[in-house]
């Protein structure tokens, strides 16, 4: 496969600002003698001033000093430590109620917090707060616990006020709780920039890149086919995610093993399952994968299942490419796609004459 980026390429993904490029290269300037990554909000230098880099190590390597506003040697996304902290304290204890003279106390702008969750997660600091009171609320409920008993344990001051919010997330009254499922969401980061990572009490149903066109349309898909409500907040399955997404990068982790929950067709589903077979550090074409589920006229079909998996990486439909070699089409960006099939390859390689070789597989909870 040849290399998906040139000089051109680059600099014109760092003038467009493009998060789809987190991670795959870093611009140095030799003017300033600095390296940033391509969402760098720094003025643009002239493209003679330029080279880029696949690494940041490479850039460092060459001379290079990390810039310090975009900070390259962090991982795109990273929480900020006040936000991190107002996060672990919200963790440990939902009921928690963090107002804006709170954040003052603390030496911390309200508006700044607003702005950041606003981007992040897309709904104001407070808005989350109560997203949290209402998942807690929503999983007494489902242990049997009184409607009244539980909107005064999470802070309403009247029942009917609880009830409102209940329905106007829910689109049902507490009563009705049995309709309704909850999908929880949490942002994760990784060296190819932030994702969404989405998973009910059977498994992990999405991880997305938090840039991935349609992911609006994927959530609303989610909630329909689980007649759920999607509420930041986590589970086993998420939690056993993070550690094994932190393996996979750091290139000790091979296999998934974290539990799926995949709602869709059963075309779409058996495509799916055909990708968890491939092995770590190979590629196979669309038309090999029609041919392994006994469809070989279904090429155009199987590309556009692919297209349509909500949990990158984890179903690795990025070791799918064409039949000439060619990446085609990847939800994430072809240079992601690239960044990765390197990744597993370098890894796979010296592996090989080990004797260590796994097949990725996960668990999968039922539909």
């Amino acid at each position: 496969m040849k290399p998906v980026l040139d000089f051109q390429q680059q600099y014109a993904a760092i003038v467009r600002k493009d998060a789809r490029y987190e991670g795959v290269f870093f611009t140095a300037v030799r003017t300033t003698g600095i390296f940033c990554r391509p969402t760098c909000t720094a003025r643009k230098p002239k493209p003679e001033n330029v080279e880029f880099f696949p690494t940041a190590k490479a850039a460092i390597l060459h001379g290079y000093r990390a810039c310090k506003v975009c900070r390259p040697l962090e991982q795109a996304g990273t929480i900020p430590g006040y936000v991190e902290t107002l996060l672990a304290e919200l963790q440990a204890n939902p009921d928690l109620k963090i107002r804006d003279y709170d954040l003052r106390q603390r030496g911390i702008e309200p508006a700044q917090v607003r702005r950041w969750f606003k981007q992040h997660h897309g709904m104001t600091f407070h808005a989350y707060q109560r997203m949290l009171r209402i998942n807690k609320a929503y999983h007494q409920l489902q242990r049997g616990e009184r409607v009244t008993d539980v909107a005064y344990d999470n802070g309403y001051e009247s029942l009917s006020g609880f009830q409102e919010r209940f329905k106007s997330i829910f689109q049902a009254n507490p009563s009705a709780l049995a309709a309704q499922n909850v999908i929880h969401i949490q942002r994760l980061l990784t060296p190819l920039g932030p994702m969404y990572a989405c998973a009910t009490d059977q498994g992990v149903c999405l991880l997305e890149f938090t840039d991935r066109r349609m992911l609006e349309t994927e959530f609303a898909d989610l909630r329909k086919r689980l007649q759920a409500v999607i509420l930041p907040g986590t589970n086993p399955h998420l939690q056993q995610l993070e550690k094994e997404l932190a393996a996979y990068f750091a290139g000790t982790l091979h296999t998934f093993t974290v539990a799926l929950h995949t709602p869709t067709t059963p075309f779409r589903q058996q495509v799916w399952d055909e990708l968890l077979t491939i092995p770590y550090g190979t590629t196979r074409s669309y038309q090999e994968q029609a041919g392994r589920i006994g469809n070989l006229r279904a090429v155009r079909a199987v590309a556009s299942a692919n297209g349509q998996n909500r949990v990158a990486i984890v179903i690795p439909c990025h070791r799918v490419i064409g039949s000439d070699g060619s990446l085609t089409g990847y939800a994430g960006g072809l240079p992601r796609k690239q960044w990765l099939l390197d990744f597993e390859g370098e890894r796979s390689k010296s592996e090989v004459g080990s004797g260590k070789w796994e097949v990725a597989v996960c668990k999968r909870g039922k539909v």
